[in-house]
């Protein structure tokens, strides 16, 4: 019996903006994705019927039906298997759970039933693209135009969520504007990881403002973030609420998780190398 797993990482949008909406109501996207090098565990078996279970510390409240976009990509691949998914991300957090789901599903039964991907994933979800990269990428349009980007350097870093879901469908009706300045283009050249973040410090995440509108902890968590030694940049990764703080070394990111850990126990606080390559 063929058995494959895969981690599916967690997303991390380190700029998001927002250029504008279509007549059908999507928004348009710039977006500087990376991942962490930690997230759920997918597990697939080959079978005569479809079948999801949904374990690990994140499991409450995850669905294992045809609702999971775990089941919507069998389905999309028309592969029958018999699927665990371990979760170990918060749902409903901006760090992309159920999308690096859904992509680490379609790789896994593709390698299973030695079948190719399909060409067209947007229908599962506009960050589904970008997580079968699993790599430093630029994301534009609704989440189609995905360009891998070389010469994004790893960075030490936390991520933190303070256990609040956020609708994504709220947090894009608080926009006071939609038709916000794209990143630059081409992107410049860093040589080391501090030139990199300087030049983060000068992008956004449009969506920040309204996420905390909806959500106020989330500028506590960003405060919280930039009050731990050596956090360069602290910002909200996609819809919220999960914000990661940018550290000068692995061991003051290592000591911040540790911090927050002990005096914000309700938190979700992981330590983790993004675009470690």
């Amino acid at each position: 019996m063929t058995v494959v797993e895969g981690i599916a990482p967690a997303k991390v949008n380190l700029t998001l903006h927002v250029t504008g909406r279509r007549n059908d109501g999507y928004h348009l996207l710039d977006s500087l994705v990376v991942f962490a090098d930690f997230g759920d565990r997918i597990t697939v078996r080959p079978a005569t019927v479809t079948r999801l279970t949904v374990a690990g510390p994140m499991a409450a409240g995850v669905p294992a039906d045809a609702d999971n976009l775990v089941m919507k990509a069998a389905a999309l691949i028309g592969q029958c298997a018999d699927i665990t998914l371990e979760k170990h991300l918060p749902s409903a957090a901006g760090i992309g759970g159920g999308s690096s789901d859904a992509a680490t599903t379609l790789r896994a039964l593709a390698e299973m039933a030695d079948v190719a991907l399909p060409r067209d994933v947007l229908s599962l979800g506009a960050d589904v693209p970008v997580c079968l990269l699993t790599g430093a990428a630029r994301m534009r349009g609704i989440g189609e135009d995905v360009i891998p980007l070389a010469g994004v350097p790893p960075l030490h870093a936390i991520l933190v969520n303070p256990r609040v879901p956020v609708a994504t469908p709220t947090v894009f009706a608080g926009l006071e504007q939609r038709d916000n300045p794209a990143m630059p283009d081409p992107f410049p050249e860093w040589s080391e990881p501090a030139d990199f973040i300087a030049w983060l410090a000068t992008q956004r995440n449009d969506l920040q403002g309204p996420a905390i509108a909806a959500e106020p902890i989330i500028a506590e968590v960003l405060d919280t973030l930039l009050d731990t030694p050596g956090c360069q940049l602290a910002r909200m990764s996609g819809s919220g609420a999960t914000c990661f703080g940018l550290y000068d070394s692995d061991e003051h990111a290592a000591a911040a998780a540790g911090r927050l850990a002990e005096d914000c126990p309700g938190w979700w606080v992981r330590a983790t190398c993004l675009n470690a390559g």
